[in-house]
């Protein structure tokens, strides 16, 4: 089992950073980070662009996964995320991760910009996206006519990771299409639509094993209902604290990447 620490985007940048240095000197495996324009807007909260914030965490730690969870690929240019994800790898050593996912909420992150919020067109916007990001990373010439995206172009240099840096996609509730995107790359990010999900409602987001791809990850939001054993025995291969940003979450974030993980 490995652990993560998923960091909402809404303190200062010095205190995410130091909270991913925190982590990566008491020994956990991955800092994430969510990706978000203005959340909830009414929360009003002060939010911090993830890829600058990566950055610096890239530079600052040693061990860390990094990378964003999630980042909602369908608003975003594929060609500018496959630039930033193989720059971190180059700046982290080869430690990056890319989470993707439709994104949450629609209405706020995505309509209230000008940008399509159907469900099924975002979908259909991350497949393609993700199909243009992996050609990119190969640095071979790209000639990508599609229903959303136009490319004809090659990116230098490709990632450090080779075959590609790992493309985890996240899924919400019941799992169809979802997971059928998600076994076909590096591993899965089954999300509660109100918190972490209990072992037995992982196992039922992530269905059997058997179809799964050799070290496809399952990357799990850590429960106050499970211990890791659990965890472990509905499939997940990951587990991630987190907070939802109110009250101390700050605080209480930091207190647990004091800690060594798994305590």
């Amino acid at each position: 089992m490995k652990f993560g620490i998923n960091i909402p985007p809404f303190a200062t940048p010095a205190e995410m950073v130091d909270l991913a240095v925190c982590a990566d000197r008491n020994g956990w495996d991955g800092v994430f980070i969510w990706d978000h324009l203005h959340f909830i807007r009414d929360m009003r909260l002060p939010v911090h662009d993830p890829w600058v914030l990566l950055g610096a965490m890239a530079h600052a730690t040693s061990h860390v996964r990094l990378g964003p969870m999630i980042t909602p690929l369908p608003r975003r240019r594929p060609a500018v995320v496959a630039k930033h994800v193989a720059t971190l790898d180059h700046l982290s050593g080869g430690r990056a991760v890319l989470g993707v996912g439709l994104g949450y909420p629609g209405d706020e992150e995505f309509a209230m910009f000008g940008d399509d919020a159907d469900p099924v067109v975002r979908g259909d916007r991350l497949d393609e996206a993700i199909e243009v990001i992996t050609r990119l990373w190969t640095a071979a010439p790209v000639r990508h006519h599609g229903t959303h995206f136009h490319v004809d172009a090659e990116l230098h240099p490709p990632p450090v990771q080779q075959p590609r840096p790992p493309i985890w996609a996240a899924v919400v509730g019941a799992a169809g299409r979802p997971r059928r995107r998600a076994l076909g790359l590096d591993g899965i990010v089954p999300l509660g639509p109100d918190g972490p999900l209990t072992p037995d409602e992982l196992r039922a987001v992530v269905g059997p094993l058997d179809d799964a791809p050799p070290g496809w990850d399952v990357v799990a939001s850590w429960g106050p209902e499970g211990s890791v054993a659990d965890y472990a025995a509905a499939g997940a291969t990951w587990l991630v604290e987190g907070r939802f940003p109110d009250g101390d979450w700050l605080a209480e974030l930091m207190a647990v990447a004091d800690a060594p993980p798994g305590a």
